[in-house]
């Protein structure tokens, strides 16, 4: 086999017909290069270093402006929440020693934990705990949902704190591990009292700034490019169940799959969070390099603007295609998710009938089932509908955030073609896709949605309630949206998980969703690095331990 090009070689000279080179080694010689341009320039560290890369960033470094996996897996690393979670995903003390209800049921107590300090020096008292719950329900904020039974915050003493709920709300432990405590002093010195307005492009200090109490410091932010977090030396979690030895560590983002599995195959990279499937089984066969895997709890699917009058991106004027049911039962039976599953996953999935993933309380098999897959029945019900012609729309997707995002799409643009509709794709970064989610921008959009209370409320209230910024398919259904207010505050948990069953069969009924899989997770890494595999795709770091 004839020797690969270095990198220089192949960047100075732009006319490749030179190299006689056969394409697909040309190819790999171009992606080794790109590894090597991204990476080399990093220093060395003598520490114990930890260079990581996923397909996309962090959107923003400020804890309670966006409710999205890769930006909550960063401030996790900085920031500390009340309560924490295990590589098992149960509860664990975090900034919280301890928490139980009151006798008054709309009322939680939490202990908090003495002597820790944020990163700037400031002690952790209740009062930050009071600020932070109030900041995190602020409008800009993008985790007041997730928290939305809260009423009052009170700081009983220094380190207790109580928090008052509009009616019992027997799982608000589960709902607060993404709600990250700020310093009130860091934030007022600061200006960054509110959240950051992620969809109106706002700029802060608390962007690219922090100041939490976790295992880790931020040294330097540079977004989409790197970021770099040392260890916090004084961190609590050190004497107690968190003794890690990580030193330092060095993300670097990476949209393009195959330079990421270049860089960790030639060393220069420690750990890929998103590693393509089609590179595993390479991967595994690498001396030195090891893959986890596991189900993640997440599930990849397309919502529908069924509540305008008229679609902005569709040539069917004066009326919205997806309004009428048959329309929607119609792409529902024309998407072969088992297909999807197969040629573009590679089996890192599994088919989806619903928007909840196994192991997340309120998950069923039953209601999971896939709707039978007939696009010829699917082209009638169109012709029924008054679209025998079909019509046009675009689909908006990530390119840079689910695993093959852009190439599931591409699969149902196809798949929708069989059946007469025409879909234009606009494929984009997450910075963009998801801000035109949020200010009610799409018609017909892929989105991704794990689970950061593993429990089915969380999906119910941002995936159906009305006006939530991340559900855009205009689900009108009152009778729908008081029985997940009213799962918010049954403490009966036998007649919740009936009331839970209930509302996800009414979701699937309307079909304003189309549900496509639920994603599996590959993380592959150096062998001389453990760190154990997590279900929600968010790598803890403080669990960490690199062989030396």
């Amino acid at each position: 086999m004839e020797p690969l090009l270095t990198g220089h070689a192949v960047l100075a000279d732009t006319n490749y017909s030179n190299f006689k080179l056969k394409p697909d080694l040309f190819m790999r010689s171009l992606t080794f290069a790109l590894a090597g341009f991204l990476f080399t320039a990093l220093p060395a560290y003598a520490e114990n270093t930890i260079r990581w890369s996923a397909t996309g960033d962090a959107i923003t470094l400020d804890p309670h402006a966006q409710n999205e996996g890769m930006t909550l897996a960063t401030a996790q690393q900085i920031y500390e929440p009340l309560v924490n979670r295990d590589k098992t995903m149960a509860l664990t003390p975090g900034l919280a020693l301890s928490w139980g209800l009151s006798e008054d049921p709309t009322m939680w107590e939490f202990k908090l934990r003495q002597g820790v300090t944020f990163h700037g020096g400031q002690s952790f008292t209740a009062d930050d705990v009071v600020f932070s719950f109030t900041r995190a329900l602020k409008p800009t904020s993008d985790m007041k949902d997730i928290i939305g039974t809260v009423l009052d915050v009170i700081a009983v003493d220094d380190f207790t704190v109580r928090v008052v709920t509009d009616g019992p709300n027997p799982i608000l432990p589960q709902q607060i591990n993404d709600i990250f405590i700020m310093s009130r002093g860091w934030a007022e010195e600061n200006a960054v009292t509110e959240p950051q307005d992620v969809a109106a492009g706002q700029e802060t200090y608390a962007v690219r700034h922090t100041n939490g109490t976790g295992p880790f410091i931020l040294e330097l932010r540079e977004p989409d490019v790197r970021t770099v977090l040392v260890k916090n030396e004084t961190w609590w979690g050190l004497e107690e169940e968190n003794p890690h030895n990580v030193d330092r560590i060095i993300f670097t983002p990476v949209s393009n799959a195959a330079t990421r599995v270049a860089a960790l195959l030639s060393g220069e990279l420690d750990f890929v969070l998103d590693t393509p499937v089609q590179d595993l089984a390479r991967v595994r066969r690498t001396p030195g390099l090891t893959v986890q895997s596991t189900a993640e709890v997440r599930a990849i699917f397309i919502g529908m603007d069924t509540g305008r009058a008229e679609l902005r991106s569709s040539n069917a004027k004066g009326t919205n295609p997806f309004a009428d049911i048959r329309v929607r039962h119609a792409i529902n039976m024309a998407v072969d998710r088992e297909a999807i599953v197969k040629r573009i996953m590679r089996g890192m999935a599994e088919p989806a009938g619903m928007l909840l993933s196994p192991g997340i309380g309120g998950y069923t098999s039953e209601i999971d089932a896939l709707p039978t897959l007939d696009p010829e029945a699917a082209r009638a019900l169109l012709a029924e509908a008054g679209y025998a012609d079909g019509f046009s729309v675009t689909l908006d997707c990530t390119n840079d955030r689910y695993m093959n995002d852009e190439a599931i799409c591409q699969a149902v643009v196809g798949m929708l073609a069989r059946i007469g509709i025409t879909v234009r794709l606009d494929a984009k970064s997450k910075t963009l896709h998801f801000p035109k989610i949020q200010n009610n921008e799409t018609d017909f959009y892929l989105l991704g949605w794990g689970s950061g209370t593993m429990d089915s409320h969380y999906h119910l209230d941002f995936l159906a309630m009305p006006d939530r910024v991340w559900n855009r398919t205009g689900l009108d259904d009152p009778d729908l949206f008081a029985m997940i207010d009213g799962i918010a505050t049954e403490t009966d948990f036998a007649k919740r998980d009936a009331m839970i069953n209930d509302a996800w069969l009414r979701i699937k009924g309307a079909q304003v969703y189309v549900p496509l899989h639920h994603q599996g997770l590959a993380w592959a890494m150096k062998e001389r690095l453990s760190l154990p595999i997590q279900p929600d795709n968010q790598p803890q770091f403080r669990l960490a331990r690199v062989a030396e």
